[in-house]
This record gives C-alpha cells, sequence and structure tokens, in this order.
C-alpha cells in the first residue's frame, strides 16, 4: 500500500505511541484521524498536524460505530487501523491490602483487549467495503500488543493477560480476514518514552533503560511509528506479532 492512499485511524493518538504514529502519517501526506476518549488533546494534536478527530470510548460498541463512521466520511473511507489505546495497571494479585480488585483488572481486559478486538472488527467492516489492489489487499490493521506478554512482571497480571490476549488475536483475526483482503499484525513493544512512562520518575526510566541489551536507551515512539509505517508498505507482513524492544527480556 502506498502511504498517498492512506487512510487511517489511530486510536489512543492524542499521547504516546498513537500521537507519534499519527504524525508520521501527516508527515508522510496520509489521511489521518485521530479517535481518542481525551477530546480536548485529541482535537488540539488534530488541528496541529491536520489530522481529523473523532472521541471514542473503546469499550463502547456504538460510540465505535460513530467513530469510525465520522472517520470514514471525513476521508472518503478507511484502509488502515492502528490500535494505540490502552491503560496500565500495577496491582499485585495478593498484597498487603489484600487480593487483586476483580474490577481494575476486569477494566484492564476490557479496555486493551476487549476494546483492541471491538475497534478491530468494526474496522475490517469498514474496509471490507474497499476495492482490493493488484495484491487482493483491501486494508491493513496494526494493533499494540507488549513485552509484557511474554516477560510479565510484579504486579503485571491484568496487563499482562491482556496484551497476551492482543498478541494471541493476531493470527487468528489474520485468518478470519485473509478472504477479505484485509492484513493483521501487531507490534510488542518493549519500554519506551511515553507519557505513561514519564510519570515513573527518571530513576526508573534509567533503571528500565539499563536492562535493554543494545542500545541502551528507553525506545523513541517516532520508532515504534516507522515500525507501523513498514508493516503497511510491505504488504508480506500478516499475522505476525513484531518484538520492538532492544532484545530486552525482562527479568
Amino acid at each position: 500500500m502506498q502511504f498517498s492512499e492512506v487512510k487511517a485511524i489511530v486510536t489512543g493518538a492524542a499521547s504516546g505511541l498513537g500521537a507519534a504514529t499519527a504524525r508520521a502519517f501527516t508527515a508522510a501526506d496520509a489521511a489521518v484521524t485521530i479517535l481518542d476518549r481525551d477530546a480536548q488533546a485529541g482535537a488540539a494534536l488534530a488541528a496541529e498536524i491536520g489530522a481529523g478527530f473523532q472521541p471514542l470510548d473503546v469499550t463502547d460498541e456504538t460510540s465505535v460505530e460513530q467513530a469510525i463512521g465520522g472517520a470514514a466520511d471525513q476521508m472518503g473511507g478507511i484502509n488502515v487501523c492502528v490500535n494505540c489505546a490502552g491503560i496500565a495497571t500495577a496491582q499485585r494479585t495478593l498484597g498487603r491490602d489484600g487480593a487483586h480488585g476483580l474490577d481494575s483488572f476486569r477494566r484492564t481486559v476490557e479496555i486493551n483487549l476487549i476494546g483492541t478486538f471491538n475497534v478491530m472488527r468494526l474496522a475490517a467492516a469498514e474496509m471490507a467495503q474497499n476495492p482490493p489492489d493488484a495484491d487482493g489487499e483491501r486494508g491493513v490493521i496494526v494493533n499494540t500488543a507488549s513485552i509484557a506478554a511474554y516477560d510479565g512482571q510484579k504486579g503485571q497480571a491484568a496487563y499482562a493477560a491482556a496484551k497476551a490476549g492482543v498478541a494471541g488475536l493476531t493470527l487468528p483475526v489474520a485468518r478470519d480476514l485473509s478472504s477479505l483482503g484485509i492484513r493483521v499484525v501487531a507490534i510488542a513493544p518493549g519500554v519506551f518514552r511515553t507519557p505513561m512512562l514519564e510519570g515513573l520518575g527518571p530513576e526508573v526510566m534509567d533503571g528500565l533503560a539499563a536492562e535493554v541489551t543494545c542500545p541502551k536507551r528507553l525506545g523513541d515512539p517516532a520508532e515504534f511509528a516507522g515500525l507501523v509505517r513498514h508493516v503497511i508498505e510491505n504488504g508480506y507482513l500478516n499475522g505476525e506479532v513484531i518484538r520492538l524492544d532492544g532484545a530486552l527480556r525482562m527479568r
């Protein structure tokens, strides 16, 4: 797929990896609509980079239907969907205050896993209406997993389970959508310099950076965006989860 033909929706794009992806796409002359629950930040970034904006709650079916419909109307269709919306929680299965809260576990899975699938399925329905290109391709979906899917840490039961689910969706959904010419790929980032991580403070960030095999630094969100772009342009990438982590294997 040529980037001049891209009509992309990016969820969670008001900040972090999603914002970097939206910036990279508009810089490459793609049409982009930012989808985010934070209407103020999302609309501000959209105005700054020349993108569209639609408010979105990934856990709500009607909200996703309206956001995708609005984006398709704005751009004249959708052929790329990048799912970056998510939250991180930290709570041990059994801690000093008792057992892990069931509501917090459910909410983490609801947003990170079910929300991702909710957007995927409805974006795919929109993409299925596109005319196929020379390879029969109608669209590309890129999801955000995490190395926590493989190397979950203490206190990451909910987050790791949800991200493992995102990784597990990749191949079966790619197979489900193959007859429609829609590719599905997931990226599993390591430790990236995002607002979520910066909130932990410089000492924690330095410690995490030291654990990376090479290069010994945090990932730049622009590097995530660059990989998303490669996935879109490389038509033979499908059904794969790609680790982007500097060979980090969390202890």
